[in-house]
């Protein structure tokens, strides 16, 4: 979604790639620092992570934060004429 790299992600956030990877193939074996480090990457990126419950009847997932008023174009807007 954010057409982020494993090499960006591990340079951001000071974990190596081959963690990085580990994580994409499965979070139960990972430590907790680097899921921290890992999560605070993507929320600077945008990415907002709820909690079960929290954002209205929805369970857990992600979203992007909500875009300031001159954010640019939301994605649902984006069409033939206004792609730049």
């Amino acid at each position: 979604m954010l057409g982020l790299t494993a090499e960006t992600l591990a340079t951001e956030s000071k974990l190596p790639v081959t963690t990085i990877q580990a994580l994409e193939m499965d979070t139960n074996a990972a430590d907790a620092r680097a899921l921290a480090a890992l999560r605070s990457v993507l929320e600077a990126h945008g990415v907002l992570f709820l909690a079960n419950g929290s954002d209205g009847s929805g369970g857990a997932g992600i979203r992007f934060k909500h875009w300031a008023d001159d954010g640019g174009i939301r994605p649902e807007n984006l069409n033939a004429t206004n792609d730049d």
